[in-house]
C-alpha cells in the first residue's frame, strides 16, 4: 500500500510533457541497462542518447585529440569552441553512472554549452568500469583538468580561467575535482553540477519516491556502483563528496536538479553544505521533471532553459 502511494505521488509531480514522454518510452519496453552487460549498455546508450538531444549545433571549431592521464595512458577528448580565439575552458565531464557514456553521448550538450557561453568546451572520455573501477574516473578526471591548466594552450584554450562541470556521475566528478583543486591550490572559476551523485549509499527519500518508471531506476543505479565501488568504499568523499567534511573555499558552483529524480535530495543536500560552508550557489530547480532532461531538448523546452542557465553561470565566471 505504501509503495503504490509512493507510485501515485511520485507520477502526479511530472509536467504532461515529461509524464507522456516517459509513457512513450516504457511502451517501447527497451532492456534496462541492469538487464545488460557493460558493453552492451555502452552501446545501446549510444544508440539512443541523443534521439531527444538538440540537432548538434555547428561551431567553429571541433576536433579530438588526446590528453595523458596519470599512468600515461592517452585519454580521449574533444575540444569545442565558437571562435577562433583563445577562449576561457570548461571541462565536461560526462554522465553514466562511471559505467557508461562517451564523447557521443554528450556531444550536443557541449556543443551547446560551447555555443551559448562563448567559452571552450573539452569533454573527456575518461575510463570506464567494471574494467576501470573506482578510483580510476577521478584521477583521469583530475589529470584533465591539470593538463589543461598547465598545456591548454597548445589546443588553444586558456588554462589560466578555467571550470569543471557535468552531468550525473560526471557532476560527481566535477565536485571531487573542485575539492582536489582547492587541496592542490589550482585555481578554478566554477563547478558546473547537473543532477550530480553526491551520496554513497542511494538511501535518500527520493531514491524511495523515484525508484521506478523516472529514467534513472534503483536498479540500474544499484548495477552502476555495482560495477564502479566495493560496498565498503563507497563512503570515500572520491565517490561520495557530500561525506567530506570541509567543503569552505571550493569554487562557485551552480547546480542544476530536476526535480523527479532519485538524485534531487543529495543535490539540494550538496548545494545546502557548499552554502554552509561559505560558497557561492546558485541553484536551478526544475520542477516535473526526470533525471536526463537537460538532454532532451527536442522535446522539453526546460532542456534549453537549463543549457542557458549553465551557459550563463560558465559565461559570468570565465568572462569569455
Amino acid at each position: 500500500m505504501a509503495a503504490a502511494m509512493l507510485a501515485r505521488l511520485s507520477t502526479t509531480l511530472l509536467t504532461p510533457r515529461m509524464a507522456s514522454l516517459l509513457q512513450r518510452i516504457q511502451r517501447a519496453q527497451r532492456r534496462p541497462f541492469h538487464a545488460m552487460s557493460p558493453t552492451e549498455a555502452r552501446a545501446a546508450y549510444e544508440a539512443a542518447a541523443e534521439i531527444l538531444d538538440l540537432p548538434r549545433a555547428k561551431l567553429q571549431r571541433v576536433h579530438d585529440f588526446h590528453l595523458p592521464a596519470r599512468d600515461g595512458t592517452p585519454l580521449p577528448a574533444r575540444l569545442y569552441a565558437d571562435s577562433a580565439q583563445t577562449l576561457p575552458v570548461l571541462l565536461y565531464l560526462h554522465g553514466g553512472g562511471f559505467v557508461i557514456g562517451s564523447l557521443e553521448t554528450h556531444d550536443s550538450l557541449c556543443r551547446q554549452l560551447a555555443q551559448r557561453s562563448g567559452a571552450a568546451v573539452v569533454a573527456l572520455d575518461y575510463r570506464l568500469a567494471p574494467e576501470h573501477r573506482f578510483p580510476t574516473a577521478v584521477e583521469d578526471a583530475w589529470s584533465a583538468l591539470s593538463w589543461l591548466q598547465g598545456q591548454g594552450a597548445s589546443i588553444g584554450v586558456d588554462g589560466t580561467r578555467l571550470a569543471v562541470g557535468g552531468d550525473s556521475a560526471g557532476g560527481t566528478l566535477a565536485a571531487v575535482c573542485a575539492i582536489l583543486s582547492r587541496d592542490r591550490e589550482l585555481p578554478l572559476a566554477l563547478q558546473l553540477l547537473i543532477t550530480p551523485g553526491t551520496t554513497a549509499y542511494a538511501d535518500t527519500a527520493s531514491h524511495r519516491l523515484f525508484a521506478n518508471g523516472f529514467m534513472l531506476d534503483a536498479a540500474t543505479i544499484n548495477w552502476f556502483f555495482d560495477h564502479t565501488i566495493e560496498h565498503a568504499h563507497r563512503p570515500d568523499w572520491r565517490f561520495a563528496p557530500l561525506g567530506h567534511d570541509d567543503l569552505h573555499g571550493v569554487a562557485p558552483a551552480c547546480v542544476i536538479l530536476a526535480e523527479c529524480d532519485p538524485l534531487v535530495d543529495e543535490g539540494i543536500a550538496y548545494a545546502d553544505r557548499l552554502r554552509l560552508a561559505g560558497v557561492s550557489v546558485a541553484l536551478e530547480m526544475y520542477r516535473g521533471l526526470t533525471h536526463d532532461f537537460i538532454k532532451m531538448g527536442r522535446v522539453l523546452s526546460e532542456a534549453a532553459e537549463a543549457q542557458q542557465a549553465a551557459a550563463l553561470a560558465i559565461r559570468g565566471a570565465l568572462n569569455p
